[in-house]
């Protein structure tokens, strides 16, 4: 990378972190471009440079956020139940440390994927159900669960359970911990939904 480059990735991470502090505490409708851009240190127009409108900043906050979550998912050491609970608490634990707030923007801007003006942030939920597909592809793979293991239905119903648990915690504006009742969900129900197929 060039020293441009480096400049302007910079200055992307300079907006994201400030936006993620204000919508924090303000929300997103409550939060202007040019609050953003003088938290950033950067003239309004250059906010633009990089985001179309302010929603399309909650999809990078909800990204970068995703993004390591799946890396220490693949990393985790532990029987398949272990990662698939590692994966499920630290999805929710992930969303409730970024705020309540920011997360009912992101659930407020994606509700409806057709409102959504970046193609690549419709497929959220996709990539969210692809990563537990890959989990279990995984636990097939190293012989942790059967062959037959019906993966497809599987990663689909987990991720409707953990979005389910979302939605949830955002319409009773965060009076419990979502990463608690994902945990609850994972020691009372999730060995009964595995038992099944692990070998």
């Amino acid at each position: 990378m060039n020293n441009r480059q480096l400049a302007a990735l910079e200055t992307k991470k300079n907006l994201l972190a400030a936006a993620k502090k204000i919508i924090r505490e303000k929300g997103l409708v409550n939060t202007s471009v040019a609050e953003i851009a003088k938290a950033a240190g950067v003239a309004n127009g250059t906010f633009y440079t990089y985001f179309k409108r302010k929603e399309d900043i909650v999809y990078e906050l909800g990204l970068e956020i995703y993004e390591e979550l799946i890396e220490r998912a693949k990393n985790y050491e532990g029987t398949f139940l272990e990662r698939l609970t590692f994966f499920m608490t630290s999805f929710s634990a992930d969303i409730e440390k970024s705020s309540l707030k920011l997360c009912q923007e992101w659930v407020r801007n994606t509700v409806n994927p057709n409102l959504v003006e970046n193609p690549e942030h419709r497929n959220k939920i996709y990539m969210d159900i692809n990563t537990v597909k890959s989990l279990l592809e995984g636990g097939v793979a190293r012989g942790e669960l059967k062959a037959d293991t019906p993966v497809d239905v599987l990663a689909h119903t987990i991720i409707d359970i953990l979005y389910g648990q979302m939605l949830c915690w955002n319409m009773t504006d965060g009076a419990y911990s979502f990463k608690e009742r994902t945990k609850e969900f994972c020691n009372i129900f999730l060995k009964s939904l595995m038992t099944p197929y692990i070998v």
